[in-house]
């Protein structure tokens, strides 16, 4: 198709949907992006761009803006939370280093891209009405997206039993290594990483928990509650516990991927497609290749139907290998003694081949996937 010809409405002003917005415009169509909220801002939290997601910012022209905003990863080093001692070394990827970036970077740099491409960003303060005058309507609303509904029925999403802190600690710069630094405990697990040059430390911390199940992802958390459920975690991760002076928390919910992607002329992408539990680090990137793909099926297809039936074809296995392999890894952080001894060695002598084992994630190019 013609994406010259096209008129595209985005519900969505976050990662994914901005992506698409860019990719879209930059290839010619018309793009309008609505979003609720009143101003384009991010929680501030810290997410990972591994190379997969790379090639796909690099594509839409915020590659340069969001490396420059970027602290580059040089691995994973696992460590048992009780002693703080390591463990083992995960290398990164082979195909290229992962990126730590604060949300409200990528979203600047990918607002930059989508404006500079010629997307026109409408602030709307509301939720958008479920009918727009568009050829094509890219429902980008994250979790619990209104439009999945219409497209694909209600999920039914469930509590793993987990619960999520996070937290950013200011830092001297240079104190944290370049290394995401994951605790293990105890029905529990702490991960430490830096941003913007060092100077922040972003902390995810999850623990087994039952009888809570509000969902909302951005609740003020108890800053005792937090050092108390994590005082017995020593290290870096104990130091970065004692200096938080704000913290949200979570109750993390398992969603399926959407059975249906698209209906008439509306099709999900990013959460609202496959929302996926925090272990593999991938929502982002999941959201980022959505974009390219999309795009690329629409300029390549003959007609609306076919590219979106194609669209789905390429990325629902994917997304449910994704989405299945993060939701595997969530308790195998927290074992008890004597198994997480066990554990440990085998962490220790395999990190090498777990690295490997996941690179079918990292060298994916999105851009050229639709081509193939």
């Amino acid at each position: 198709m013609q994406l010259q010809d096209l008129n595209i409405a985005i519900i969505g002003g976050g990662i994914g949907g901005m992506a698409a917005g860019a990719a879209l415009a930059r290839r010619g169509a018309r793009v309008v992006l609505y979003e609720q909220a009143h101003a384009l801002a991010e929680v501030g939290a810290g997410l990972q761009i591994s190379p997969n997601g790379q090639a796909v910012l690099w594509a839409i022209g915020a590659g340069q803006a969001a490396g420059e905003a970027a602290t580059v990863s040089s691995g994973t080093r696992f460590h048992d939370g009780t002693s703080g001692s390591a463990v083992a070394h995960v290398p990164g990827p082979q195909s290229g280093p992962t990126w730590y970036m604060h949300r409200a970077d990528l979203l600047a740099a990918l607002v930059e891209a989508a404006q500079t491409a010629g997307v026109e960003i409408e602030l709307s303060g509301h939720r958008v009405p479920g009918s727009l005058e568009a050829d094509l309507v890219i429902a980008a609303d994250g979790v619990g997206s209104t439009w999945r509904t219409a497209v694909d029925g209600p999920d039914r999403p469930q509590f793993t039993g987990q619960v999520a802190w996070r937290a950013l600690v200011p830092c001297a710069p240079d104190l944290l290594p370049t290394q995401a630094q994951l605790y293990m405990g105890s029905r529990a697990h702490m991960v430490i990483y830096p941003l913007r040059q060092g100077r922040l430390a972003n902390i995810v911390a999850v623990e087994e928990r039952h009888g809570w199940i509000e969902e909302g992802w951005n609740l003020q958390g108890s800053l005792q509650e937090f050092r108390d459920r994590f005082a017995n975690f020593h290290g870096q991760a104990g130091d970065v516990v004692a200096k938080a002076t704000q913290v949200h928390q979570w109750a993390l919910h398992a969603r399926p991927v959407a059975r249906h992607w698209h209906k008439d002329n509306v099709v999900l992408l990013g959460d609202a497609a496959h929302p996926t539990l925090p272990f593999l680090a991938q929502g982002a990137c999941m959201a980022l290749e959505d974009a390219a793909v999309l795009t690329g099926v629409l300029e390549a297809a003959k007609n609306m139907p076919s590219a979106l039936v194609r669209y789905q074809s390429l990325r629902a296995d994917r997304a449910r290998r994704i989405v299945a392999v993060a939701k595997g890894n969530a308790w195998r952080f927290h074992m008890s003694r004597p198994w997480a001894w066990g554990a440990h060695l085998a962490l220790k002598v395999g990190a090498g081949a777990l690295a490997r084992r996941l690179e079918w994630i990292y060298n994916y190019d999105a851009t050229k996937v639709a081509a193939d």
